[in-house]
């Protein structure tokens, strides 16, 4: 259907002079690509979007400045030498091109302007117009942000769109305050969702425990918009809709280990998580300890 959105999208490249991509143009979806060259490309890669959007690139490893290469608006732009955690910051209006010897690492997070400005709007800011661009400008933000995500640009690994969701909203009022100029309104006490929202959005979160459910299809069964709806969301739960379905699924697996000897592979699959060792990262991350111990301390007590 020509109105459903698509999902948000992730990926990891590894180019080298018989790579063939010469060309790519950016579809209207948040995404993020990490990009490797394992030798010189042959040729720049030209980069566009389908959208108004802008392209962050934020770099691995470090990059001599010999071995990279950033055209925008066809005018060779001097970059020097790269340190790792400093980013690229272009509208691909300007048909940014690149081009990398061997040993490049970074990652591109494509974001379009209409989540910007909606991010914005609901972030008490007048709409965002112009950007500042940035040539190889440290930004610990988004490089921890970067490292957050890295993980999960294997194959086979990739996050919820929920938590894709979640990410591309923090992206966006990070762009918003580091690289805006907007200002920002007189700020007004945060909106929570309406009892009806919250029993509606919950219940959707419930049902789909398992499953693979965006913000975006939350937000509107709640008629609201992506942005209006996480911050509302949060205002009413304390926590991010990523981290309370997060929290739901490791109390269903709790309720699994306590009373059930089910393996917990199966356990984590039921849970909603894409393997075990996904499963027990995130348990120990919540919980304090790893399921096998909290199954055994549990059924002593």
């Amino acid at each position: 259907m020509a109105n459903t959105p698509l999902e948000p999208w992730t990926n990891a490249m590894r180019l080298d002079e018989s790579s063939r991509l010469r060309s790519h143009r950016y579809a209207d979806r948040f995404s993020v690509v990490r990009v490797e060259t394992t030798g010189p490309l042959l040729d720049a890669i030209h980069k566009s979007s389908s959208v108004p959007a802008l392209l962050l690139s934020l770099f691995v490893k470090p990059v001599a400045a010999a071995d990279y290469r950033l055209w925008f608006a066809d005018k060779l732009i001097p970059t020097g030498r790269i340190l790792a955690s400093h980013a690229n910051v272009v509208d691909l209006a300007g048909g940014p091109a690149m081009w990398g010897a061997r040993g490049i690492d970074h990652v591109h997070f494509h974001v379009r302007h209409g989540v910007i400005d909606d991010t914005a709007a609901t972030l008490g800011f007048e709409r965002v117009g112009n950007f500042r661009p940035s040539i190889a400008g440290e930004d610990i933000v988004l490089a921890q942000l970067t490292r957050s995500v890295l993980p999960f640009l294997a194959p086979g690994s990739a996050p919820s769109p929920l938590a894709l969701d979640q990410l591309e909203l923090v992206v966006a009022a990070h762009v918003i305050q580091r690289y805006g100029s907007a200002r920002r309104r007189r700020q007004r006490a945060g909106c929570r969702l309406a009892p009806w929202q919250s029993q509606r959005a919950t219940e959707l979160l419930r049902e789909n425990l398992g499953g693979r459910i965006g913000l975006s299809d939350v937000a509107n069964a709640c008629d609201l918009s992506v942005s209006h709806f996480a911050r509302s969301f949060k205002a009413t739960f304390g926590v991010s809709c990523h981290r309370w379905l997060t929290e739901r699924r490791i109390e269903c697996a709790q309720t699994q280990l306590m009373k059930t000897s089910t393996p917990l592979v199966e356990i984590a699959i039921q849970a909603g998580f894409a393997d075990q060792p996904a499963f027990t990262r995130t348990f120990r991350h919540v919980v304090g300890v790893t399921p096998g111990r909290w199954r055994r301390e549990h059924r002593r007590r």
